[in-house]
């Protein structure tokens, strides 16, 4: 065990090692949680809100985090149309078969929830609960724009102060409720160190699988894939600021859904740190509310 969980390595269906951090019992007597993070993101997006969860004397669970394949501690894949929500699905139903869970609430952060709504139509058995983190089933152009325009090329900054300040000057404007111990803790997450000063802990690679999408078109929507989770109790949690989720797609997204709850976090933009301000808490809370209702 190290810093409140451990590593776990399995193997992806078509061979390629992958990685996720377990934290927490085994058997708390509480449904487990899978946290799963964005586009070029990994595990330790979620380290603070997992050790949250797993640590709370009035109903710890069991959380795992995963890292997709080419990102963090799992293999890069050598070919790059396999970064995509239908593999990496089947990826974290091969590591839940692995660990022996059946069942699960779910958080997605951003590509992790699109990955959600791809699991409900592959396993829709395996999904008791749903947290969405500035998510839905449609995706704004604008907000995949910025994306793509900020991880090509993504910054090689040689010390954390300039990792950290890089990342401030591109986001800064979408985040200025967050402090500095916040902005050390996303460094934190998102870089490794090499020999050449810090990298993206994720395959560069990646961002080719974004460079072929026409964004001066609407993007397919998933509200077929979104009204099929319409029996799963649901938190949908937006940034304030977001570019990606709309306002318009969230008020639609409660028309559409009949057991959800909604959470705009003010001061942060694409996507919130689940760690900050009252979400572990209103997170703990609404996973306790769902699990009662099927108790």
């Amino acid at each position: 065990m190290t810093e409140g969980f451990s590593d776990f390595f399995y193997t992806a269906p078509d061979g390629l090692k992958l990685h996720a951090r377990i934290y927490g019992e085994a058997n708390s007597g509480h449904w487990p949680v899978v946290c799963l993070p964005g586009l070029t993101r990994n595990a330790r997006d979620f380290h603070e809100l997992a050790l949250y969860l797993s640590r709370r004397p009035e109903g710890p669970r069991k959380v795992v985090a995963f890292d997709y394949r080419g990102r963090g501690l799992s293999a890069y894949d050598p070919d790059i149309s396999h970064y995509n929500p239908a593999i990496e699905a089947g990826d974290i139903l091969a590591g839940l078969a692995a660990l022996g869970i059946e069942e699960a609430a779910f958080i997605g952060t951003s590509r992790g929830g699109l990955i959600i709504h791809v699991l409900g139509a592959m396993k829709p058995s395996a999904l008791k609960a749903i947290v969405l983190n500035d998510i839905g089933p449609v995706i704004e152009a604008d907000g995949l724009a910025h994306i793509r325009s900020y991880l090509d090329p993504s910054p090689k900054p040689k010390t954390r102060a300039e990792a950290i300040s890089a990342q401030r000057e591109t986001h800064g404007s979408d985040f200025p409720a967050l402090t500095a111990a916040d902005w050390e803790r996303m460094v934190s997450a998102l870089y490794r160190k090499t020999e050449e000063g810090l990298m993206p802990d994720f395959d560069p690679r990646l961002v080719d699988t974004l460079a072929g999408l026409d964004l001066t078109q609407p993007l397919p929507d998933l509200w077929p894939q979104f009204e099929a989770l319409a029996a799963i109790p649901l938190l949908a949690i937006r940034g304030a600021n977001s570019k990606l989720l709309s306002v318009e797609t969230l008020e639609q997204m409660r028309k559409r859904h009949r057991d959800i709850e909604t959470v705009t976090v003010e001061g942060q933009g694409h996507a919130p740190f689940l760690e900050t301000g009252a979400l572990p808490g209103a997170i703990a809370t609404f996973l306790d509310r769902a699990e009662l209702k099927f108790s």
